[in-house]
């Protein structure tokens, strides 16, 4: 059985993995489950996630300004331009996480993102997974890790050039920015996504 919202010793009630570490308490309360905007937002939720895959959301979290220097805020363009040389760069940069699969994906992600806008761009493109709002999960048992659109978007993606972009992962992308809301029924945040 799953645990259900946990209030805190600031009397907020919250998802519980929110309700523990600072970091991930701001992270909850402020940005989870919201709608982001714009290619270089949804491009850095899209390759936190996967640079997340095997590692906790804190890690990343901890390390994300030391992530959006090494990349260039998230600027496709710069990415996508990215060589061999800066490659050696980012697996020397102990500030991110060194792992060249995922270096490697997060360029040619770069570069697929530049070449999604002749079809509408990379926001658009997440976006029109969105599903159907579900019932307000009552405790993590509730939460599913992937779903239909996660896999139909894991697969677009891929056939679109992009890389490292499972279900899983995909599905945590959802719901970090909004296209779903696994904010726990309870939670101050429910209700809040795009």
């Amino acid at each position: 059985m799953g645990a259900g919202a946990v209030v805190g010793a600031d009397g907020v009630a919250r998802c519980p993995w929110g309700a523990g570490d600072p970091v991930n308490t701001a992270y909850h309360d402020t940005e989870w489950g919201m709608r982001v905007s714009g290619e270089s937002a949804h491009l850095e939720r899209l390759t936190l996630e996967a640079f997340q895959s095997g590692l906790s959301w804190l890690t990343i979290l901890n390390k994300r300004p030391r992530f959006r220097e090494a990349f260039a805020g998230f600027d496709a363009d710069v990415v996508a331009a990215f060589g061999p040389a800066d490659v050696e760069r980012l697996m020397a940069d102990a500030g991110i996480v060194r792992n060249r699969r995922k270096v490697d994906a997060a360029i040619a992600n770069a570069r697929a993102t530049v070449a999604l806008r002749a079809d509408g761009g990379l926001e658009s493109f997440i976006w029109s997974f969105r599903p159907e709002p579900g019932p307000p999960p009552r405790t993590t048992a509730d939460l599913p890790t992937t779903s239909s659109e996660s896999v139909a978007l894991s697969g677009a993606l891929k056939k679109a050039g992009f890389a490292h972009v499972g279900p899983t992962t995909m599905y945590a992308l959802m719901e970090a920015i909004g296209l779903v809301d696994d904010h726990l029924e309870g939670c101050h945040r429910r209700g809040c996504a795009g």
